[in-house]
């Protein structure tokens, strides 16, 4: 898909692609409705729209983004409805079969600062996991039994933490896929905090990013 991505919003990058196999790959698509959170351009929502999912909705906490992700919606002719905003609450928005997640997972130093626009795409707090564990803990409201949430995420913000909390929540989790990729200009830029942190050797200039596949069970809340 060609899409409009202005500056502020992120683009689709390795953990969009990676993520998007794992979309083409997950049965609940088709005919299902899928949520994509932090949808940024809309690449993984009109993704799922072409799989033939019955409905997509798509969010963000980024106006710009949210307004990029519905023209590239109205370019595409795709029926993804966009909206500003974080998780539903599922008391009006309802349980989804699939919720896709590229969240923002950089670790970030601490500057006393107000977050910039462009940074709260990627930028996560000192253990990239600010809004990993919030999506964690709320996860089996936002899913239908037997639906699916698909998550992408780095390894240095600790992919076995997500397995863990996931699984506290009931439901049934895996790791789906891997790659590793070189570091693009926001972790090169803080390889040296990373390695104080012991996050990375000194020197390490990759990545390894994991899809995590999560089932709501009939025993998740």
């Amino acid at each position: 898909m060609r899409l409009i991505r202005p500056s502020g919003v992120y683009p689709p990058q390795d953990d969009t692609a990676l993520l998007a196999e794992a979309v083409r790959r997950e049965p609940g698509t088709a005919g299902g409705r899928v949520l994509d959170v932090g949808t940024g351009t809309g690449a993984l929502a009109l993704l799922a729209a072409r799989c033939r999912a019955a409905r997509v909705d798509a969010v963000d906490i980024s106006p710009r983004a949210v307004a990029t992700a519905w023209l590239n919606a109205r370019l595409c002719r795709a029926p993804v409805r966009v909206r500003l905003g974080g998780l539903p609450d599922p008391a009006t928005g309802g349980r989804f079969d699939v919720v896709l997640a590229n969240p923002p997972y950089v670790p970030t130093p601490p500057s006393g600062l107000p977050p910039h626009a462009r940074g709260r795409s990627f930028d996560a707090g000192p253990d990239g996991r600010a809004v990993l564990d919030d999506l964690c803990a709320r996860a089996p409201s936002l899913l239908r039994p037997g639906g699916v949430l698909l998550i992408v995420q780095s390894a240095l913000s600790g992919a076995g933490t997500t397995l863990e909390r996931l699984r506290a929540q009931g439901l049934r989790t895996e790791v789906t896929a891997r790659r590793v990729v070189p570091f693009g200009p926001v972790l090169r830029g803080r390889s040296t905090w990373l390695a104080s942190r012991g996050l990375i050797a000194p020197g390490e200039d990759k990545e390894e990013l994991v899809v995590i596949r999560a089932v709501r069970t009939a025993h998740a809340a």
